[in-house]
């Protein structure tokens, strides 16, 4: 067994303790990253950001741990863009002038979003502009920044797109909302794809990562396989933008 897999294999038992059912996957982590208890003192830690603070265009993840921030960007007006779950439908662009008043919360929920959300390319994004501000859940994080997630590896996906597009780059600020239970001690050894964050957001203490790898950029198209790239549809539209087979 892997060292990331012992790692979450016993973050996950712990966070069982902390973490809040999903309505599908109920504690089944290798499936969702859940919300917490606490979860709303961490979002406040992200609110206080002058990253966040300063950040005009947004990507947000649909992790469980985020429905908070979602909640409030939308309520404070702030728009962002979204993958859905396992970006088997894309991207979504979250536009809270076309939520409801009252509704910010459904709109929050993967199934709100993917109502109140309108679906976008990345060409479509590309357009408007760089991300400012980008933030994820995660199964583990180090104190060094390194990520882990489910291990499917979406949101390093998701910032090879980007990257390959030029609205991410490696100054773009990147925080982890996680519980205290899924910051681990380890030194953990990132892969050539593992995208490390710059701050790490917890119930009760905001960590500021200052020496951090440098992050990936692009797509390894090499680790992909035809089918991978065929079900994902923007992976399918940047293979054919590039000219990937």
């Amino acid at each position: 067994m892997s060292t990331s897999r012992i790692i979450r294999q016993r973050i996950w038992e712990k966070l069982a303790a902390v973490a809040r059912p999903d309505t599908r996957f109920h504690m089944n982590f290798a499936e969702v990253i859940p919300d917490f208890s606490g979860s709303d003192a961490a979002t406040e830690r992200v609110l206080s950001l002058p990253a966040f603070a300063a950040s005009r265009c947004a990507f947000v993840t649909p992790d469980n741990s985020l429905v908070e921030l979602r909640r409030r960007m939308i309520e404070a007006g702030r728009s962002f863009v979204m993958s859905t779950y396992n970006i088997l439908r894309g991207f979504l662009f979250i536009d809270p002038k076309r939520v409801p008043p009252g509704a910010a919360l459904h709109a929050a929920w993967l199934d709100g979003a993917e109502h109140y959300g309108q679906p976008v390319t990345l060409e479509e994004i590309a357009k408007m502009g760089v991300f400012d501000f980008m933030a994820t859940g995660a199964s583990a994080v180090s104190g060094d920044g390194i990520r882990f997630g489910k291990g499917h590896g979406y949101f390093d996906l998701e910032w090879g797109m980007f990257t390959d597009l030029g609205i991410a780059h490696e100054q773009t600020p990147v925080v982890a909302v996680v519980h205290d239970v899924q910051v681990v001690d380890e030194k953990l050894h990132a892969s050539d794809t593992d995208i490390s964050v710059d701050l790490i957001a917890t119930p009760t203490r905001l960590l500021e990562i200052t020496h951090r790898s440098r992050r990936p950029r692009g797509i390894r198209w090499d680790l992909l396989t035809p089918e991978q790239i065929a079900a994902t549809p923007p992976l399918k539209e940047l293979a054919r933008l590039r000219g990937v087979a």
